[in-house]
């Protein structure tokens, strides 16, 4: 798994390789085709370096790869508008209605059936590649495990939990996002204010989190289904992935997909939107569970790869999980504002 770090360009080729853990360089594109560059939140390392291979051995295309956290992509595609860099942009709710509505985004011209219209942005300017949720994970020598919001406050757990910061981190504004929903504004405020006590400080990443939490840094963190499961198959991380329990011990998270939009004023825009067109076709989709251990966006695909009670799948893991998916125009309106009343209440 790539772990959210600084930004990093990879160039994957039919003959490149990449290395998945942090990050790592790869060799440059060849073949002579056009290289159009991908920025994008990290978390699809491995899944990226099968599924490119296979659209530049198809198109004579190459993909550079730009990682980092979710609102960072976003920044940078901002910062460099007077001179473009990036042809597609990756990230997740709501960094992607943020840079749909700065302007950021064009049309992708994408066949979008079978997905729900609910995740296709106006105009089809952004749409899902990777389904996927909220998650938590926790050290196996945390005595006793987590198991409830609560169980997070106990002092046990000072200096040993950390999680994303709001406003920065795609998970970290879904951590802030859900407890909103689960109670209130004013309690989760609250409740985060209490947290603080136990908050090692702020991280710009997710990713960053997985190997403190795994090499017993820290005992707690947040993450996602996706990111953490890719973790565990492919680096071997020691932890395990729960989701938080109400007082009722009913367990509710977020859906948080990666969604992809091609740039405004893309260098090679055609291509774009080839790629994009590739990464939601059925024969990608179809790898989606089993290699990039999310759940595929198309509806249909994500039905027939279900069902698993497997700890190792997205669908097993979240068996009994309430998937909430909130209105993420509606959080984007309300994110400055939330973000500030969040700094006040934890004095971060």
């Amino acid at each position: 798994m790539n772990i959210r770090k600084t930004l990093v360009a990879v160039t994957v080729a039919a003959v490149a390789t990449m290395t998945a853990a942090c990050g790592g360089t790869g060799s440059s594109g060849s073949g002579g085709g056009s290289t159009l560059t991908v920025y994008s939140a990290d978390g699809l390392g491995s899944w990226y370096k099968s599924e490119f291979a296979k659209f530049t051995k198809d198109t004579g295309i190459n993909v550079n790869v730009v990682e980092a956290g979710s609102g960072e992509v976003v920044s940078r595609v901002e910062k460099e508008q007077s001179n473009p860099q990036a042809d597609l942009l990756v990230t997740l709710p709501p960094f992607i209605q943020k840079a749909d509505k700065s302007g950021l985004l064009q049309p992708s011209g994408a066949d979008t059936s079978g997905i729900s219209p609910d995740l296709v942005g106006p105009g089809g300017n952004y749409l899902p590649i990777v389904n996927n949720a909220l998650s938590f994970i926790a050290n196996p020598g945390a005595n006793p495990q987590p198991e409830t919001w609560d169980d997070l406050l106990k002092p046990e757990f000072k200096g040993k939990l950390q999680y994303s910061t709001p406003g920065q981190a795609g998970d970290g504004t879904a951590v802030l996002v859900l407890l909103q929903h689960l109670m209130g504004k004013p309690a989760a405020l609250e409740y985060l204010g209490k947290l603080q006590a136990n908050n090692v400080g702020p991280s710009s990443s997710t990713g960053k989190l997985q190997p403190k939490v795994s090499n017993g840094e820290l005992l707690v963190a947040n993450g996602d289904v996706q990111m953490n499961l890719g973790s565990i198959k492919d680096d071997g991380s020691k932890f395990t992935i729960f989701f938080p329990a109400m007082a009722d011990h009913s367990r509710t998270t977020v859906a948080l997909p990666y969604v992809a939009g091609v740039t405004k004023g893309a260098p090679h825009a055609e291509d774009a939107k080839k790629l994009l067109a590739f990464l939601i076709s059925d024969d990608v989709q179809k790898t989606v569970a089993t290699d990039a251990l999310g759940i595929p966006v198309k509806d249909a695909i994500a039905k027939a790869s279900g069902g698993s009670t497997d700890q190792n799948t997205p669908t097993g893991l979240l068996e009994g999980v309430q998937m909430w998916t909130p209105d993420w125009n509606a959080v984007l309106i309300d994110l400055d504002a939330d973000v500030a009343a969040y700094q006040k209440a934890t004095g971060s």
